[in-house]
């Protein structure tokens, strides 16, 4: 008698590191979804931990990081050509600061967008704790991380991710962008950056424009024109007074979090975050 066995999803994982990724807490993010929703929205995908994890059909991923979507995008429409290209790349300081100072110099808009994105990759995985940062001239700056064997061609997920990607929407888009596109019954998952706990620790440098205070205020009110309209949505950010205060009128749960970068080695431990939910 034959046996007919569902095909598995086949395993996806962020293709970037990316600091405030989210794998950490990926069980309290599970625990806190939505039952039921029709589409999936991600806008600030970052490293997209969740999207990955979940693998939605038809969802639909945005982020104001033009490299970050050129990548998703490569992935997405020529991730032959992105192994390829990726296995060209050495492991060397020397070699590090030169791939690193591309967009200083005229030969970086020569760069096809498949050699942008293996960049990217190369970067990411070779720099100082895979940040993402870049100077007010849209530079990347981060340091060389000197790691002996770093991981650059994830030849097997890329491929999967691949066809992941190619049922997803992928925008270059401020995240109000949604909601042209949203409607009720849909859920959207912020993880936007972090209101800063104190002033000495705030990380604005994720695009050349930050993220400061108003565009705080402008989530909110995304959340609120969200909720009117009959969309889930959950969002993360940092346990301060000003979060906890913007999103009173909703559930505010606390979760803990490892703090992934800090100056002081001391300053490494457990934290709380707040999920906001508005179901």
């Amino acid at each position: 008698m034959a046996v007919i066995l569902e095909k598995l999803k086949e395993e996806t994982y962020p293709i970037v590191k990316w600091v405030g990724g989210k794998r950490q807490l990926m069980f309290e993010l599970l625990k806190n979804m939505p039952e039921n929703y029709n589409r999936y929205f991600e806008p600030f995908i970052g490293g997209g931990a969740l999207f990955f994890e979940l693998q939605p059909q038809n969802g639909y991923i945005s982020d104001m990081n033009e490299e970050l979507i050129n990548l998703y995008s490569v992935v997405r429409d020529d991730v032959y050509e992105l192994i390829d290209d990726l296995n060209k790349h050495k492991v060397s300081k020397e070699y590090f600061l030169k791939i690193r100072n591309l967009d200083r110099t005229e030969k970086y808009n020569k760069l096809s967008d498949i050699q942008k994105a293996s960049r990217f990759i190369y970067l990411n995985r070779t720099c100082f704790n895979g940040m993402y940062r870049v100077n007010s001239q849209g530079q990347f700056n981060v340091p060389f991380g000197n790691y002996k064997n770093p991981r650059i061609v994830d030849a097997e997920n890329l491929i999967n991710c691949s066809k992941l990607l190619k049922n997803t929407e992928i925008c270059c888009a401020d995240f109000s962008e949604i909601l042209n596109k949203v409607q009720k019954g849909d859920f959207v998952y912020f993880d936007p950056p972090y209101v800063p706990l104190n002033e000495t620790s705030s990380f604005t440098s994720y695009t050349k424009d930050g993220f400061d205070l108003d565009m705080q205020f402008k989530l909110r009110d995304v959340c609120d024109e969200l909720d009117s309209k009959g969309v889930m949505f959950m969002l993360s950010n940092s346990d301060t007074k000003l979060v906890n205060e913007l999103y009173s009128n909703y559930e505010i749960k606390k979760v803990f979090a490892s703090r992934a970068i800090n100056a002081n080695g001391n300053g490494r431990g457990k934290i709380t975050e707040v999920l906001v939910r508005n179901y």
